[in-house]
């Protein structure tokens, strides 16, 4: 999904501010934010950690970039709670006193239809490279590195594919790798020469480097 939360590589959006000795929680209500969404992951089971990123995914761009870290958590929350028919939106703006800025409707995808890979495909040293895709639903493959070789650092457990986890479609386990791409290879002259990315990705979006 190419979205305004992709913001790996993009320049324009100022500097980080680092707040010395930042609390975990700056207002009660985010705690409250962070909680109910870990309650309805662990306990109530309403959604899994992929539905919930991609409902942050989903929120519109400028709220998106107007948010704070918990006004996503609480937005990406409640979207999902209504989506999953657990609380009635008309309940949940009378509560809040007013319209409640819910992310946009999922956009229904289908499985890619690729074999579940029995071992890994790639080992240490490999070179690989990322397959150049734009998928309309939610996944783990940031922009800047589509398109880009690297060198697989890591062979990782299986972990469950984001791509079909995220849209509730059946649960499928690939290899991961840790891969590391030069900072060249991504961004030209705009990097360093000794600067380089280590970056998580699944068997799927990977292709052996020519």
């Amino acid at each position: 999904m190419d979205g305004i939360h992709d913001l790996g590589g993009m320049s324009g959006f100022g500097n980080v501010e680092i707040e010395a000795d930042e609390p975990t929680f700056h207002e009660p209500w985010e705690a409250l934010a962070f909680g109910l969404n870990a309650l309805a992951v662990s306990v109530l089971r309403a959604y899994n950690i992929d539905e919930y990123r991609h409902s942050i995914e989903r929120m519109q761009p400028a709220h998106y970039l107007a948010a704070s870290y918990y006004e996503r958590t609480l937005t990406g929350t409640a979207s999902l709670l209504v989506e999953k028919e657990i609380v009635d939106r008309d309940e949940l703006e009378a509560r809040a006193e007013g319209a409640f800025p819910l992310s946009q409707p999922a956009t229904l995808v289908q499985p890619d239809g690729r074999p579940v890979p029995d071992a890994p495909r790639f080992a240490i040293g490999d070179r690989v490279r990322v397959r150049d895709i734009h998928p309309v639903g939610h996944t783990r493959v940031p922009r800047y590195v589509r398109g880009a070789s690297g060198e697989v650092l890591h062979v990782a457990p299986p972990f469950p594919f984001p791509d079909a986890a995220a849209h509730g479609l059946p649960g499928r386990r690939e290899p991961t790798y840790h891969v590391l791409f030069r900072a060249r290879d991504l961004w030209t002259d705009a990097a360093g020469n000794r600067e380089s990315v280590v970056v998580d990705l699944w068997e799927t979006y990977l292709v052996a480097a020519s």
